[in-house]
């Protein structure tokens, strides 16, 4: 008898034309619940005020609310792994900086918990800045071409700040030590903050760092700026359009220090719904507002037409960051 009853209620729902996979395409919508998009980083650094916005806009984008959980240590690995391990159903993000994704296998040789290109899938980039090289204004350096000058003169004497040993800060003051034949002693910090304060009180000379974490003080007068570790300008910031970019510093360094910052879930999570988060991440990334908020920061928004195209990107920068890393002997482990 209850084998009938279900046979039963089944002709009904066919003659009343009521589709019989309803109950489970109801429990695949998707999102269904908060997400979170883990940035694994301190609160307050650049990849934290990314999130921020991007968490902003997804969550409109998405209609459902994006939270975004800071899970700082090991140079970002933590919460990457965290993600890379956490369930394959797409509510929950990673915003990965390109260190993440493409250089700390090189640096964390023997300790990487996990693999990004194998372990987590890409959605998209969202955005893209280089770092900018500081001094402290009381500092006599005017111009690129004085700093030079004086390191020639006094190797080692110089000193620059970074937030860690195999950031991009670091990798950019080896790569220019190497391309101008000079020694800059590199200070490893354990983030940018304390780096940025000592460079204030004079404690060290100069920094590299990303752009949004020194504009203030460039503004201020208190960091001289002396050139960007792009291989162009960065003509999107008023402050800094005069500032000269490594093409013409150093032109057959091919020095061109790129950040950028990227979305991606673990390793086999849906497709349809990475194809969700994909059209929602363009849909931020491409809009108007985004651009007007990333831009007086410093940053410009970037995307991948696809996440294929996102995982392409990625396996080539793997190259670049392993050239980078190998050339600087920067370990972690």
């Amino acid at each position: 008898m209850p084998i009938r009853r279900r046979s039963l209620a089944g002709a009904a729902i066919a003659t009343l034309g009521l589709p019989a996979a309803l109950p489970v395409r109801a429990q695949d919508a998707f999102p269904s619940r908060t997400l979170r998009l883990v940035v694994p980083y301190a609160p307050g650094g650049a990849v934290d005020i990314t999130g921020r916005l991007l968490a902003e806009k997804l969550g409109a984008t998405l209609n459902q609310t994006v939270v975004v959980e800071n899970r700082g240590g090991a140079g970002g690995n933590l919460g990457a792994d965290a993600v890379a391990k956490a369930e394959k159903d797409g509510h929950t993000l990673l915003l990965g900086a390109a260190t993440i994704l493409a250089a700390n296998k090189f640096l964390y040789r023997r300790s990487m918990p996990f693999d990004p290109i194998r372990d987590l899938a890409p959605v998209s980039r969202v955005c893209s800045g280089t770092v900018l090289l500081v001094v402290n204004a009381r500092r006599p350096w005017q111009n690129f071409a004085e700093l030079v000058a004086a390191a020639k003169r006094g190797p080692g004497q110089i000193t620059m700040g970074s937030s860690g040993t195999g950031t991009v800060s670091h990798l950019t003051l080896a790569a220019m030590n190497r391309a101008a034949g000079i020694d800059i002693t590199h200070v490893p910090y354990r983030g940018g903050g304390p780096a940025i304060q000592d460079l204030v009180a004079g404690n060290i000379d100069m920094m590299f760092d990303v752009i949004p974490a020194l504009l203030p003080q460039v503004r201020e007068g208190t960091f001289r700026a002396l050139a960007v570790g792009s291989a162009e300008r960065v003509s999107f910031v008023p402050e800094l359009r005069e500032v000269p970019g490594m093409r013409e510093l150093l032109p057959q360094s091919g020095i061109d220090a790129q950040s950028w910052y990227g979305v991606t879930v673990p390793a086999g999570t849906p497709a349809d719904r990475v194809a969700i988060l994909h059209r929602a991440v363009l849909g931020v990334a491409q809009s108007a507002e985004f651009r007007g908020r990333l831009e007086p920061l410093g940053f410009a928004p970037v995307w991948d037409e696809t996440p294929a195209a996102f995982g392409d990107y990625m396996r080539a920068q793997e190259g670049v960051w392993q050239g980078l890393v190998e050339a600087s002997g920067a370990t972690l482990d």
